[in-house]
């Protein structure tokens, strides 16, 4: 291959990463967002019942700006600083009227072409979600029609308040003999009771598939992976180690087992980060043009791997547990739900693993091709890229243990 070829190609490698690195500030990746939990059901009168828990200190000052209500804002924010659970409830049930009516103009319901009519069932209570205060509320809906077709949308906490962006709403329904679950959010707004199964599934899908995709310091780990495999074996095993270990740890906290706050979560994934591609980094120092070489009589026993390739196996395995903890976190799973939404949430996962399959099917093709033919070209890029990577991975770490 020509240079005029190899480096077009080396380009367009240090391009496509340089691309990624920078598509997103790392804020964005799961800080300041907000996940909505509402339950479906048909109470003893008939009505449409919705369950919902929202984040209460954003619930407040939401529910205060709508609806002008200064002395809910006082009372709300004054029991958040408190932390007196009992103050929280009573600030809400002291201005239901404004509360209620933010949800029905952020939740509605309607069916049959109409809206639903709600009303207050029970009054405001307090439970904590991973440390956080969350406010219960169950809503009556009156609809037309004989029920089955209605159909809900959640605009709850949108982006143009101010407050937070990309909140999720993740509902869950039993009703009419019917089960399923929904993930709601501002592209994907609605859902109605009357949807076939592959149709709730393939929300989760999606929402599996742009969580990697939007989530850019999981794609980094990946990318600082495929840069420092030196063979398609070690980024099949390391992708597969990848997945078995966020698997294990997404589902353990999908049904309650494990739980561990997201303060220790996010600093930790930024730092494998860093250290993933750090190792790749100090291969290149010590052993230069060979770094991708394996060692000298190794790598012909099980898995073909050498030493350096069981070690790094290892490492990834430690840091993908960690980050199936990011990902249960970005759905804000702490508790064990119904068996249809943990299936569905192993449908978040497939589109989890779609995406990471198809980085590695583009990225590392490109990545082989040049370092066989101009291997220097391909160290090259490789350890641009990894740099690149170390750096941002020790930032977000510094960042979100200084809480920034």
């Amino acid at each position: 291959m020509s240079h005029h070829v190899r480096r077009p190609l080396a380009g367009i490698v240090a391009a496509l990463i340089a691309f990624l690195a920078v598509w997103q500030q790392p804020a964005s990746a799961h800080g300041f967002s907000s996940t909505v939990y509402a339950h479906v059901s048909r109470s003893d009168g008939g009505f449409l019942q919705t369950t919902l828990e929202l984040e209460y200190d954003l619930y407040v000052v939401s529910a205060a700006d709508l609806e002008h209500d200064d002395a809910l804002f006082r009372e709300g924010t004054s029991a958040f600083e408190s932390g007196d659970a009992r103050a929280q409830a009573a600030a809400l049930n002291a201005h239901a009227r404004s509360a209620v009516a933010y949800v029905a103009e952020r939740f509605p319901v309607t069916a049959g072409g109409g809206p639903c009519t709600p009303s207050q069932a029970g009054r405001f209570t307090m439970k904590h979600r991973e440390g956080v205060p969350y406010t219960g509320m169950r809503l009556d809906w009156s609809c037309p029609g004989k029920g089955g077709d209605e159909v809900l949308r959640s605009g709850l906490f949108p982006d143009a308040e101010g407050y937070v962006k990309g909140v999720k709403t993740i509902v869950t329904y039993d009703i009419d003999g019917r089960s399923g679950s929904a993930a709601l959010d501002a592209a994907h707004a609605s859902f109605s009771l009357a949807q076939s199964w592959y149709e709730r599934f393939w929300e989760f899908f999606r929402l599996g598939a742009e969580h990697l995709l939007t989530g850019i310091d999981h794609l980094l780990f990946l990318l600082a992976l495929i840069a420092g495999s030196r063979r398609p074996r070690e980024i099949v095993l390391a992708a597969t180690s990848f997945t078995v270990a966020h698997s294990v740890t997404f589902m353990l906290a999908a049904l309650g087992v494990v739980e561990v706050p997201s303060l220790v979560v996010e600093p930790v994934i930024a730092l494998s980060i860093a250290v993933v591609a750090g190792w790749y980094l100090w291969r290149l120092g010590r052993y230069g043009g060979q770094a991708m070489d394996l060692a000298a009589g190794e790598g012909g026993g099980r898995l073909g791997l050498d030493s350096a390739g069981w070690s790094r196996l290892a490492v990834v395995f430690c840091f993908g547990l960690v980050h199936g903890l990011g990902f249960a976190g970005a759905l804000g799973i702490e508790a064990a739900w119904s068996w249809t939404l943990l299936w569905s949430l192993l449908v978040f996962n497939v589109g989890i693993e779609v995406v990471q399959l198809a980085v590695i099917a583009v990225v590392f093709p490109l990545l082989l091709a040049l370092r066989r033919h101009s291997p220097r070209a391909g160290l090259r890029a490789t350890g641009l890229v990894s740099a690149g990577v170390c750096v941002m991975g020790l930032l977000w770490f510094v960042q979100r243990v200084a809480g920034f």
